[in-house]
């Protein structure tokens, strides 16, 4: 075995991934079980998970209707409360459940319903965070000057240019941007954890800003705990709306039927 591939192996040793999921999303119920082709969104995104081939993938959620999806495609699931205030929270319950069976050091909060999210930028992510050693991980990637006023997409700035220097520390996550700021970037919705970071952050109060804004990862940034941002050349979308359902099933549709 080459010492590249050993490394890899390594790597991927070290690290789940746990892709919170639930039905009362309130801008667009029963989210997951929407189709795209023949299968439904919270599929894609675990059969994305498993293409990585970075570690063991398991969807938590609280309603039994995302976890008989996930049985469909003989994939594993954690049954957890049905509310939580937040989806990491529901990953460290899922992870406490498991966490005796399994000798993990990080683990990578998948959002559910980033189906387009490319299996190579969950290797990169994690090989990234390994190496460098981080507390938190997360992606971003180039956008648009319309994208900047769009609210719906979170954006991250960051300290140094990471299309040149590959990874750097996140400065500020904002939705609200009316002018293009130096070295932002858009986010994509996905966390790596340093288990004890993830126990950590868990139990911290939610700040005022992240109520206000909606962004998790404004707790972790206000209590001193750093995030670093991989860079992506991949372009993801995150469904959040109709209008984002039937723009990203147009898109998905098209590409499996030249499959």
């Amino acid at each position: 075995m080459r010492l590249i591939d050993a490394q890899i192996l390594q790597f991927m040793s070290k690290t789940i991934i746990i892709i919170p999921s639930r039905l009362s999303a309130t801008r667009l119920p029963n989210k997951p079980l929407l189709k795209i082709g023949n299968l439904s969104i919270i599929q894609h995104v675990y059969k994305r998970a498993i293409e990585s081939k970075v570690g063991k993938v398991y969807v938590a959620t609280g309603d039994t209707e995302i976890a008989n999806e996930i049985s469909k495609i003989k994939g594993k699931f954690i049954l957890t409360k049905k509310k939580h205030k937040t989806g990491t929270d529901r990953i460290f319950e899922a992870y406490k459940k498991i966490s005796k069976k399994l000798n993990c050091e990080y683990i990578i909060n998948l959002q559910g319903d980033e189906p387009f999210i490319n299996p190579k930028d969950i290797v990169n992510l994690n090989n990234n965070i390994i190496s460098k050693n981080s507390d938190i991980g997360t992606i971003g990637n180039k956008i648009t000057k319309a994208d900047f006023i769009d609210k719906s997409i979170v954006k991250v700035i960051t300290y140094n240019n990471i299309e040149k220097k590959k990874i750097s520390k996140a400065k500020k996550f904002l939705r609200k941007c009316k002018h293009p700021k130096k070295n932002a970037y858009g986010h994509i919705g996905i966390y790596q954890f340093r288990t004890s970071i993830l126990r950590k952050f868990v139990n911290l109060r939610q700040s005022k800003n992240e109520i206000k804004h909606r962004l998790e990862q404004l707790r972790a940034i206000e209590n001193g705990i750093n995030i670093d941002v991989v860079y992506s050349k991949n372009k993801s979308f995150g469904i959040d709306t109709v209008e984002d359902y039937v723009e990203i099933k147009k898109i998905m549709e098209y590409k499996i039927k030249k499959l």
